[in-house]
């Protein structure tokens, strides 16, 4: 009779994963474990070989990721966490990239999991009824980076409730022209964060009795060029903003350097926040709203091989906080705020904050 590692697990009393981790010597598994494993593997004359344990167990030991971009900062802190827990339980990783229609529908039509995955991880990409209708049908646990739908595991923030929280910092500030960088057109429907963090940005408005002026929402498509090229068109506007929430720090940075090529100053002209706290957020001084990006994916794996395990599938929001640094101060009113409409409700000072020189070139 053939012995395979699923009768290791049983006779050991754990799952295969911790079969796998226990004979390849890997961490996480304590040294009681270990004895039991190869005590079972002993009695049972088992040597590892990991070819011929996954054609004999059904099971391949490799994880899919399914993500809209993997070049990005977000999405590479997220892979590398997700990615460093499966190895650490002797999953391998087989990653899809689908930054675009054609690529989608390319991925749906082959569905390239097929018989080569044991579960399956979607990373912020937004699942028509179909589509998550073709992954339930491979038969393994799902699990999602913010992306919720019934029996499905989800890891995620708050990003409504985050958004307010930035927004809801500049208007504390005393600022009354805010305008959002975030994404449009150009990611929108391949990425669902864009959606929910414009949300934010006008529930906050909304609250404060604050209007959305005309052209304060552009598409900065989360590259740093891309809210560079938002700036310099915010600063354009016949009455531009004082403060901008950019929808990621890529975005911020992008936008202060369009500032400091128009030789204004952030925060004293046009003060900025971002979101996800880059890597180089701390380098630029940027204020933004801190996510736990790695952790995510590290969560999210854990997730799914509680999944492979047994255990019932969890939806789990990780916290988000606001960090101050030295891109946002209150507007250059000597009192009072700044009107949307660019006057004052300062009396000593009529004329209303000076505005930000317009650029005369788009350098």
């Amino acid at each position: 009779m053939t012995v395979d590692i699923d009768d290791v697990a049983k006779l050991a009393g754990v799952s295969t994963a911790t079969v796998s981790r226990a004979m390849r010597g890997l961490p996480n598994v304590s040294e009681k474990t270990r004895r039991r494993v190869m005590a079972a593997a002993a009695e049972l004359d088992y040597v590892s070989s990991p070819s011929a344990s996954r054609l004999a167990s059904g099971h391949t030991h490799t994880v899919g990721i399914v993500a809209p971009y993997l070049g990005r900062w977000f999405f590479g802190q997220v892979l590398a966490g997700a990615e460093r827990v499966l190895r650490e339980s002797g999953y391998d990783v087989l990653l899809f990239g689908l930054p675009d229609d054609a690529a989608v529908a390319d991925f749906f039509e082959r569905m390239p999991l097929r018989r080569r995955v044991d579960a399956v991880l979607v990373l912020t990409l937004p699942l028509t009824v179909e589509q998550l209708r073709q992954l339930r049908q491979l038969g393994v646990p799902l699990g999602a980076i913010g992306v919720q739908a019934p029996n499905i595991c989800m890891v995620g923030i708050d990003d409504l409730a985050s958004a307010r929280t930035a927004t809801n910092h500049l208007i504390n500030l005393g600022h009354r022209r805010i305008a959002m960088i975030g994404g449009g057109d150009s990611i929108a429907t391949h990425f669902i964060t864009p959606d929910d963090r414009r949300d934010g940005y006008r529930q906050a408005m909304a609250e404060a009795d604050l209007p959305v002026l005309p052209g304060y929402e552009l598409d900065g498509s989360y590259t740093a060029d891309g809210g560079e090229a938002a700036m310099v068109e915010l600063l354009s506007l016949p009455h531009p903003p004082t403060a901008v929430f950019a929808q990621s720090d890529e975005m911020a940075i992008g936008a202060m350097r369009a500032l400091r090529r128009c030789g204004l100053s952030c925060p004293v002209d046009v003060s900025i926040i971002g979101f996800d706290d880059h890597e180089m957020a701390s380098l630029v001084d940027l204020t933004t709203i801190r996510q736990p990006a790695e952790q995510q994916g590290e969560l999210a794996a854990k997730q799914v091989l509680a999944c492979l395990g047994g255990e019932p599938v969890r939806h789990e929001l990780v916290p988000t906080r606001l960090v101050l640094r030295g891109t946002t101060c209150p507007p250059r009113s000597a009192a009072g705020v700044d009107d949307a409409d660019g006057s004052t409700t300062d009396s000593r000072d009529p004329a209303g904050p000076t505005p930000p020189r317009r650029p005369t070139t788009g350098d």
